[in-house]
Parts: C-alpha cells; structure tokens; sequence
C-alpha cells in the first residue's frame, strides 16, 4: 500500500473530495501539520512514496505574510524530487514545487477565482485531463515555471493552471478537490481575504457539482502519472 505525506498549511486547507478517490485505490495520506503545537515538516522522504503540498490561504512565498515553515518545505520536496518520488503541488503548494523545481515565484495579490481551464495537450495526466473543466482557485503569489516544464492546462488570460515538471511532479494552482466550506472556513479563519468574495463563492458552489465530474478523471490520471497505480506514468518530451 502506497503511504503519501500530505503537507498542510492551514486547517481549512486539507484534501478535501481528493480523499474518497485515494482511498478507493487504498492509497494511505497521514497529515503533517507544522502549524499545529508539536508538529513539524518531515526531516525528509523516507517512509513516504509521495508528497501532496496543499494550498496556505493567505500565506505567501514572497510577500504578504510568509508560510512560517516555507524553508523546511523546500528541502523537503527538493528531497522527494531528488528522490524521484512523485510530488503534487496544490494552491500555494504548486508554487512552493515551482521553487523547489528550480523555477520561483513572483508577488501576486492574495486571490480568490472561479474560472474555466482549457487543456493544452491531448496527453495531459496519461490522456485523462478533461479538454475543459472548471477550477477554484485561493492563493497569494503565482508560480515561475522552471526551465523544461510543461504546461497542461491555461486560464481564460493564458496563464498555467496546471503544469508538470518531470515525470512525477504535477502542480495545480486550483485545489481539483475543493469544497466551498473550505473558502467560507478560511474567510472565518483569518482577517485577510480577497477583495470580491461573496460572488466568486456563489459561483463556486454552482460549479461543485461540474469540479466533482472532472475531478473523477483527473484522479484516473494523476494516480497513473504519479505511479500510485500500477500503470507506468506517461513521460512528456
């Protein structure tokens, strides 16, 4: 039985609909939460066959308020990439993978989007990510690719959404897994939030249903990508 690291920020921000789908392939996630009194950032990858960084809510990478942790998260995934072992990078995650990857990251104003990604390529996650699907994202800052990735999928202006470096490390900027009470909850949670809320959330809630669908085939694929299952990941030229 595979056993991932799921690394979390905040406590509003975990796997949320990702969960039922990992455990129906009876893979195990154990949460490592350092914002908690006594946890902390695993030393390394050993006892782990993958990584998942989740989103920080309004935590930064390189401005605003930074994740308290950030320092020991990068050597932890530079670890796990070293290790050629699969990485997941959620929100906030998939920029700290950016990093980690030898790209960076670049000031961007705390955010909250509801939007339509459009898949760039037909191979995409082993052929299984929707031509089009809708995601939610909640994040501060915004990813610089690191040289040889490749994008999987753009947002209405263009920008990656969902991009891939290597074989085995994937980043979302949308959590494909998100729930609305997870964005009522960090709202509750912290003083800062985005500018436009109550309208993004509407729409939100009237997408969950569509983020489920498509969040049933990105599954298939990550887990075949990742080599989760035992189908052998699909490289990218």
């Amino acid at each position: 039985m595979k056993t991932l690291c799921a690394l979390q920020h905040v406590e509003a921000e975990y796997l949320g609909l990702m969960e039922d789908h990992l455990e129906a392939r009876s893979i195990r996630f154990r949460y490592c939460r350092p914002f908690t009194a006594g946890g902390r950032v695993p030393a390394d990858a050993s006892g782990y066959d993958g990584l998942i960084l989740l989103g920080a809510g309004p935590y930064g990478a390189v401005s605003g308020a930074l994740v308290p942790s950030l320092a020991a998260e990068l050597r932890l995934t530079a670890d796990f990439l070293q290790r050629d072992l699969p990485v997941v990078g959620i929100g906030l995650g998939a920029v700290i993978l950016a990093v980690a990857a030898g790209g960076g990251a670049e000031e961007a104003p705390l955010r909250f989007e509801v939007a339509t990604a459009r898949r760039t390529r037909s191979d995409a996650l082993a052929g299984h990510l929707p031509e089009s699907f809708p995601y939610a994202l909640y994040l501060r800052d915004r990813p610089v690719l690191p040289q040889g990735s490749a994008t999987l999928a753009e947002g209405p202006a263009g920008e990656p959404v969902v991009f891939q470096m290597g074989d085995k490390a994937i980043a979302f900027l949308g959590h494909p897994g998100i729930k609305s009470a997870m964005i009522e909850d960090l709202v509750m949670e912290f003083e800062e939030a985005p500018a436009e809320v109550t309208g993004e959330l509407a729409r939100l809630r009237d997408e969950q249903g569509a983020i489920a669908a498509a969040l049933t085939k990105i599954m298939v694929g990550l887990v075949q990508q990742t080599g989760w299952m035992t189908t052998a990941p699909r490289q990218f030229p």
